[in-house]
């Protein structure tokens, strides 16, 4: 790559059609591991949650989780998928130190879902995304790179294994190649990952946490001459955020523009994405189906599910997503724009809960998609994690509906909640913080802003009553934002009308 010469993004994509296609793993949040009774908790100290079934030990036997096919099932059909009346598992050979076993029990050319859509919507336009397969299978465990400056392999002076995770039941589901969207490719993308995590949550089946790693993305890439024949991908591996998988999209078809235009070829390979730079390099080589090896799991038998359990799972599927956004948009009367932007922020569940704690969906989305995403953002956190509920949120309302608090010194209470202060009210009452409204005690303030301004003043009395928003502010200021802006203003009226 040193020798040839970067297109930008622009350029690549008015010359190359992209191809994407995307491969997502959810680890289900079953108690128990795919094959075994072992336990899943996240964050247990390593190498705890092991027994000789998921180590793969000599004499063990597998027993597959009824819980985590049941969950598989309804994933596949609120994808839109078609629920195999025959499958079986298979033995991926895979000869890596996280996998103890020296094999992974996945499934191949007989999964459990397949031949499913979802829909999602870019830029004002839906866009349906068709999906191949979902099939089940176990995670790997977890490996540790130490003495190196990146965590990776390269440069580490030993790499240690937790196998924890080895054995947790996972889903992957593969679309079928995306192909023209043209320069929109990163968010589609970014758009269909944000959809398929919506619609897992909604099925409760896992609490796809890309930070934690429950869910995350291999992204296949290829670009084409218009009218060729698709070119080689290449995919970036474990991309673990929404925002990742835009910028790996993003970052890859220059690269791979670069290549083509300089007479190079893609070379077939796994790639790392890395955060800090937004770029990948080189992983390894990509094995094909035939370097698996796969064959039939002998330990196994077939699974055949049951039509009637099938129908029963698909008649209790929740609202999804797609389907619940709709009549919330209408619900709250937003325009589509606004409602992308609360999708975007994740702020749809904490608006309706804030909504159902007691407040209005104005005021639920003013402080969620306000003041609090601009100090998630500052965090550098997700919403949905910030240290105010939706309760706190709508208590908080209820105090400026109650006259007790203005919106600038709830924003002081927002501080104290998120500093663990306490609710509210009792954030409110420790900091002294409450409006001023009492006619006596403003009056001073007021004469004293009206004296200040004398010009401003005139102006009122001329009959220019806009001017007393100026009067006003310096009374707010004096008051450190405490006066009930709309009894300074009475008094302000009222004294300069006299």
């Amino acid at each position: 790559m040193s020798t040839v010469t970067i297109p930008s993004y622009e350029d690549a994509t008015d010359r190359y059609e992209i191809v994407i296609g995307l491969e997502t793993h959810v680890e289900l949040g079953t108690r128990t591991k795919m094959f075994c009774g072992c336990a899943t908790a996240f964050g247990a100290d390593p190498n705890t949650q092991v027994c000789p079934v998921c180590l793969g030990l000599p004499g063990s036997l597998p027993v597959a989780n009824r819980a985590a096919i049941e969950a598989t099932i309804r994933i596949g059909l609120a994808l839109n998928c078609r629920i195999a009346e025959w499958c079986r598992f298979a033995r991926k050979n895979y000869f890596y130190p996280d996998m103890p076993k020296n094999f992974q029990t996945s499934q191949y050319d007989e999964p459990l879902c397949e031949d499913g859509y979802i829909d999602v919507d870019v830029n004002g336009e839906t866009v349906r995304v068709e999906i191949e397969r979902v099939h089940l299978e176990e995670d790997t465990g977890k490996s540790l790179h130490v003495g190196g400056a990146t965590g990776r392999i390269q440069g580490a002076t030993e790499s240690l294994v937790d196998y924890n995770r080895a054995g947790i039941p996972l889903v992957e589901i593969v679309t079928k190649p995306i192909t023209g969207t043209g320069k929109l490719a990163p968010e589609v993308a970014r758009a269909y990952v944000t959809e398929l995590r919506e619609v897992v949550r909604s099925l409760d089946v896992s609490d796809v946490r890309m930070e934690q790693g429950s869910m995350r993305c291999d992204v296949n890439t290829s670009l084409n001459l218009p009218g060729a024949e698709w070119g080689t991908r290449t995919e970036t591996k474990n991309v673990n955020s929404l925002r990742s998988v835009e910028r790996a999209v993003r970052s890859e078809i220059p690269r791979q523009a670069a290549l083509l235009d300089a007479g190079e070829r893609i070379v077939q390979e796994t790639r790392h994405f890395h955060e800090d730079t937004g770029e990948t390099t080189p992983g390894r080589s990509k094995e094909t189906a035939t370097d698996y090896r796969y064959f039939p799991e002998p330990d196994l038998a077939p699974m055949a599910p049951d039509p009637a359990w099938v129908a029963d799972l698909k008649s209790a599927l929740p609202e999804l997503p797609r389907v619940r956004r709709k009549r919330l948009q209408s619900d709250w009367g937003l325009s589509d724009h606004d409602m992308a932007s609360v999708l975007n922020a994740g702020a749809v569940d904490l608006i309706e809960s804030t909504i159902a704690a007691g407040t209005t969906s104005e005021a639920a989305r003013k402080w969620w998609m306000g003041e609090l995403s601009r100090r998630a953002n500052e965090a550098d956190i997700a919403l949905e994690t910030i240290a105010m509920t939706p309760t706190q949120v709508a208590a908080l309302q209820g105090l400026i509906d109650a006259g007790k608090l203005n919106d600038k010194l709830a924003r002081q209470v927002i501080e104290g909640v998120l500093a663990g202060e306490g609710d509210p009210e009792t954030v409110a009452t420790t900091r002294g913080l409450a409006v001023v409204s009492d006619t006596g005690a403003l009056t001073t303030a007021v004469e004293e802003a009206i004296a200040a301004n004398p010009d401003v003043a005139e102006k009122v009395r001329g009959g220019k009553v806009a001017a007393a928003g100026a009067l006003v502010g310096a009374v707010m200021k004096s008051t450190k934002g405490q006066a009930d802006a709309k009894t300074v203003r009475e008094l302000i009226l009222e004294k300069l009308a006299s």
